[in-house]
């Protein structure tokens, strides 16, 4: 294996790229319309509640992995459909796994906002 040598433009356009792909995702994927609707509500809710640094680390992490998981879970369903267009079990199980965890990280980082917002807002 033959490593490239380091570059400040190769890095920088990684990060193009992946700027790129954000920019994809919520241009083409509708439910990260929804996600970006709740950080718009969650956001000035928590500043609101005057969270503690570890309660937005909480928050910031909870969004993040429920962002990536949906970017993982497109970019399986975009190989998947590139793979065939048939109707294929074994693909049509692992696009539903790939939901699935978006649907897992979700669930998790609700709960999170549920703990950390519900006793303030109760309290």
């Amino acid at each position: 294996m033959v490593l490239e040598k380091f570059s400040i433009r190769a890095r920088i356009n990684s990060f193009k790229y992946a700027f790129k792909g954000l920019g994809w995702l919520f241009k083409e994927e509708h439910n990260s319309w929804i996600y970006l609707l709740v950080i718009a509500v969650l956001i000035p809710l928590c500043v609101l509640m005057h969270l503690s640094l570890v309660e937005w680390a909480l928050i910031i992490f909870a969004i993040g992995i429920v962002i990536a998981a949906e970017i993982f879970n497109t970019a399986i369903e975009r190989l998947a459909d590139r793979v065939t267009t048939d109707q294929d079990p074994v693909i049509g199980k692992i696009k539903d796994l790939a939901a699935a965890g978006v649907l897992v990280a979700a669930i998790a980082a609700a709960a999170i906002g549920l703990v950390i917002l519900l006793p303030k807002i109760f309290s």
